[in-house]
């Protein structure tokens, strides 16, 4: 079902409608009489009262037609009642402020309002705001704009709503989520996707549900053009406490967010104020960044200038990019240089200005003044307030770089003398013109607070910052998400196995993996002393010795390595059965490959996203090293050759130092038949290779490991 009803109703009802400002009921009934030259108005409550002229009626059978939508702020005991109620009377979109009870009752409630073909939002939500509409069902101030916002935090949202305010930016539409039970985060985003009037998108999430259709409303957003800011939980340890091997321990509930936001191009935030101020960047630069960048490789080649070529076996999706390059100009050498400092701390460029550029700058600048890059103004600013929107706009037009940052005192002059505020005001006007003509991206950075001269700009489409670095922030996010190539569409799970696996002990993941194509080293397993000799007089020496039954063998004494003679294998068996009590044994060939490098590569069933694949370095130091990239499982071959060259030992793999390239296609197919194994197998919550031994000649596992729900 649309979700039309929800945002833009012919008519809504409000039951439990109040006319005392200290109650819920209050700001509901009022905010929808803010909105009845577009809609008809129902208040509700069955004690009676009024609210600005509209009487209130005793419940919805006394209503002259059926409400669009119910708004429902009763005492949790009555809401069902009201839902049922409504159904009967025909309505079919429910607005649910009031928690809906225990979870179970919740779930009936949502379950009955569908049966019927409606929709439901909350229970236990702050209600729904839609400016273009003139819609506004919540408690508080929703200031009007181009951001859409979707949060389960009711005071989060008020929080945002308020930094955007300050800023000159606020809302198109607001979703509070409660306890999703019917509309959940991918339904809304999918209405603010397709919502002309939202030009961003911003989420809090802390519960992703179904994760892979979210997943997929984020690609969405992304081919659309619609940025996405999400904030969520999940960057404390404790998430990993619990883990019951090494992926586990390396694969985190905010990893997989992470990871989930780059394949999809949305853009994972660490608060309300960044979020906001990211938000009021992208709303004024809409493509200016991209179409910057795309003018600056025509012109220049896929580097540009002042660029560094990608180094070999980097990863496809990072050849022919560049850091955003941003000139900096300032009123003085010190705030120039800081913010210089700022931006390039966050991965941005400030090249030096061509020659062209320097001399279109200096015509505006006293004589001794330097045309590097920060420029200072040098008292240019103070002599002429012009020459802040001469030189901005050579610096914008000069085509040296994607953006300009203006640090210092303008939008501050009327402040001390009123009599330049107009002269101010004129020059804001001229700065967010330049902007607007070159198709490149103005950002002003200032002391000054709340005067006219930063509303022009603000008007403009310039964004403006108290402090440097949120400017510096705002643009590297910015710079980010243009960059960000999505991934193909977010995998679908194939269908599970028929047989599922009796346990995740070596042997059978070893048979599972190998019915893959994964290579293992030639293996047979014993009980005791005498057959792992007589399995050892076939495999030859050196071999391995390893105890079955243990997540963690060699933390436990239940590997050896290396044995070279059946005497030194029965002083090692006698020694693990009394270290690790193990019942069953591998004897294993010994496996040694030139220029090799050890691997982990792993599967872990997330809550809400289903198996997430991991490939790092591995071996005794995979969680020392952490340097690890995971997708969404199943896997293509090309998807699992970008995930090990995302990682930061990459040259270990492509040849360092002179040493021969691993076999990456080797590698990345035992990262696809891994992968796939763990998917087909949904008793699995992990599966894992450690170490997964790559060289030039191949790949193959050393050893594996699963664990069952």
């Amino acid at each position: 079902m649309s979700l039309d009803a929800l945002f833009d109703p012919r008519s809504v009802a409000v039951v439990g409608a109040s006319a005392n400002p200290a109650k819920w009921g209050y700001w509901l009934a009022s905010g929808a009489l803010a909105g009845r030259s577009r809609r008809t108005v129902y208040l509700v409550n069955q004690r009676g009262g009024v609210l600005d002229g509209v009487p209130f009626l005793p419940d919805l059978d006394c209503l002259p037609t059926v409400p669009e939508q119910v708004v429902v702020a009763v005492p949790p005991q009555q809401v069902r009642p009201v839902v049922v109620e409504g159904l009967m009377a025909g309505a079919r979109c429910f607005t649910v402020i009031t928690s809906g009870g225990a979870g179970p009752d919740e779930e009936r409630l949502a379950a009955l309002v569908t049966a019927h073909g409606g929709r439901l939002l909350g229970p236990n939500c702050m209600g729904v705001v839609d400016t273009t509409t003139q819609l506004r069902l919540s408690w508080g101030e929703f200031p009007a704009g181009a951001v859409g916002l979707v949060s389960q935090s009711g005071n989060l949202a008020l929080e945002i709503g308020r930094l955007l305010a300050r800023a000159g930016q606020g809302f198109s539409r607001f979703v509070s989520l409660g306890n999703q039970r019917d509309i959940d985060a991918a339904d809304a985003l999918d209405a603010l996707i397709a919502h002309d009037a939202t030009r961003v998108v911003a989420a809090y999430v802390e519960d992703f549900r179904d994760g892979r259709r979210l997943a997929r409303t984020l690609a969405t957003a992304h081919t659309a053009g619609k940025p996405v800011l999400l904030l969520s939980l999940g960057r404390s340890e404790a998430s990993g406490r619990a883990a019951a091997s090494h992926t586990g321990a390396l694969v985190s509930s905010r990893a997989v967010v992470e990871a989930v936001c780059r394949d999809t191009g949305a853009l994972l935030l660490e608060s309300a104020g960044e979020l906001a101020d990211t938000a009021v960047l992208l709303t004024a630069a809409g493509r200016r960044i991209g179409r910057a960048r795309t003018r600056a490789v025509r012109d220049t080649g896929a580097g540009g200038p002042s660029s560094p070529a990608p180094a070999d076996g980097a990863p496809s999706q990072a050849r022919g990019r560049r850091a955003l390059r941003v000139a900096v100009v300032g009123d003085s050498g010190g705030q120039g240089a800081l913010a210089a400092d700022a931006l390039a701390a966050r991965g941005l460029h400030v090249p030096v200005l061509g020659e062209a550029t320097r001399a279109a700058v200096a015509r505006h600048l006293p004589g001794r003044s330097g045309c590097a890059n920060p420029v200072d103004l040098a008292g240019a600013g103070e002599a002429d307030l012009r020459n802040y929107a001469r030189i901005t706009r050579a610096l914008l037009d000069g085509g040296d770089t994607d953006a300009t940052v203006l640090t210092g005192y303008f939008g501050d002059y009327a402040t001390a003398n009123p009599d330049q505020a107009a002269q101010e005001c004129e020059v804001a006007r001229e700065l967010g013109e330049a902007a607007r003509q070159s198709g490149r991206l103005l950002v002003v950075h200032t002391m000054a607070s709340d005067t006219p001269a930063l509303t022009v700009l603000r008007e403009h489409g310039v964004p403006v910052y108290e402090r440097i670095e949120q400017a510096a922030t705002a643009l590297a996010q910015a710079a980010r998400q243009d960059r960000t190539t999505q991934q193909a569409p977010p995998p679908r799970l194939p269908a599970p196995a028929p047989d599922p696996l009796p346990d995740g002990d070596y042997e059978t993941v070893r048979t599972l993996l190998r019915s893959r194509g994964l290579a293992f080293p030639a293996a047979q397993f014993v009980t005791t002393a005498d057959e792992a000799a007589t399995a050892a007089r076939r495999t030859g020496y050196p071999l391995a010795l390893k105890a079955m039954g243990l997540a963690h063998k060699t933390e436990a004494g239940g590997v050896a390595l290396g044995i070279a003679d059946e005497t030194a294998l029965r002083t090692a068996f006698a020694r693990m059965i009394g270290s690790t009590g193990a019942t069953r044994y591998a004897i294993e060939e010994m496996v040694v490959h030139e220029h090799s490098v050890e691997l982990i590569a792993g599967v872990r069933r997330d809550p809400a996203f289903g198996p997430v694949a991991m490939v790092g370095l591995g071996g005794l130091t995979a969680e020392l090293l952490a340097d690890t990239a995971l997708a969404l499982a199943p896997l293509t071959p090309r998807r699992a050759r970008d995930l090990l060259l995302s990682l930061r030992h990459t040259p270990l793999l492509t040849g360092w130092r002179g040493a021969p390239a691993v076999d990456l296609d080797a590698a990345a197919d035992a990262l696809c038949a891994l992968a796939l194994a763990a998917a087909e197998h949904p008793e699995l919550t992990e599966l894992e290779v450690n170490p997964l031994l790559v060289h030039p000649g191949g790949a193959v596992a050393l050893d594996a490991h699963g664990v069952l729900t």
